[in-house]
């Protein structure tokens, strides 16, 4: 008899969900973080799925969007299992000074990228925030870095000089125009970054990772970037059904 595993990406955002039937995604859904027009349109998305066997979440969003999201998981028996960085877990080796201070959302994204990969690779998350983590050859999370994601990076610069709009804007090699350098350079400052990365992970590995790339500004950052670069999508919760296998030993 299949299990049906209700994965949750709870992030500063978007609520990203997805029911798995232990194969295959049978629904996937996302609402805006906080808004109470989004909780009650999981409420009533969650009113026409099947009973999940097992509840899998990662919350980096607090107190608040936990308490609201265990208040729509009572309508069912299981109990959400709460996910936090470990030292070890489904072949990833976490070398974080303190392994729980990890967020669960880039521990997830790191389990699916390796499951993915195999290999040395950066994983990359654009979101509000970006964060940059390498892989090694042998599953080792050896550290990442975090930087404002393209939105709040032009947000705090605007915000913070009163002379500057960040509305529109496109990218330019050359801008000629104030939006089109800040757009531009929101996304140099961002491409740049990673690239960055990749060249220290180079030199880790004695060869250049691949990247993946994943959240809400995937798709605008990955053209930019000058090395092997795939979007995937939704790799949190692919990371949670992992965990979510391996912790409660639920086959493939």
């Amino acid at each position: 008899m299949k299990t049906f595993l209700l994965a949750v990406d709870s992030g500063n955002t978007h609520v990203k969900w997805g029911l798995h039937d232990e194969r295959n995604w049978l629904k996937q859904g996302a609402v805006v973080q906080g808004d109470p027009g989004g909780k009650a349109l999981l409420e009533r998305e969650w009113q026409d799925l099947g009973e999940p066997g097992c509840i899998v979440v990662s919350n980096v969003a607090g107190l608040q969007a936990k308490a609201d999201l265990s208040e729509l998981f009572s309508r069912w028996k299981a109990e959400p299992q709460w996910i936090i960085a470990t030292a070890y877990q489904c072949g990833v080796r976490n070398y974080y000074a303190d392994p729980a201070q990890l967020g669960s959302d880039r521990w997830a994204a790191l389990i699916a990228a390796w499951e993915l990969q195999r290999q040395g690779c950066l994983v990359v998350d654009v979101g509000t925030a970006m964060t940059i983590d390498a892989l090694s050859d042998t599953g080792e999370f050896l550290g990442g870095i975090i930087t404002p994601g393209f939105d709040l990076m032009r947000k705090t610069l605007t915000e913070n000089i009163a002379s500057l709009k960040s509305d529109g804007g496109r990218l330019c090699d050359y801008p000629d125009s104030t939006v089109d350098a800040i757009y531009s350079g929101a996304v140099h400052a961002l491409a740049g970054a990673v690239e960055r990365m990749a060249v220290l992970l180079t030199t880790t590995l004695g060869h250049a990772p691949d990247c993946i790339v994943s959240g809400g500004g995937a798709q605008q950052l990955q053209p930019q970037l000058n090395l092997d670069a795939r979007v995937v999508d939704n790799l949190v919760l692919d990371g949670l059904i992992l965990i979510a296998r391996e912790s409660s030993e639920i086959s493939p």
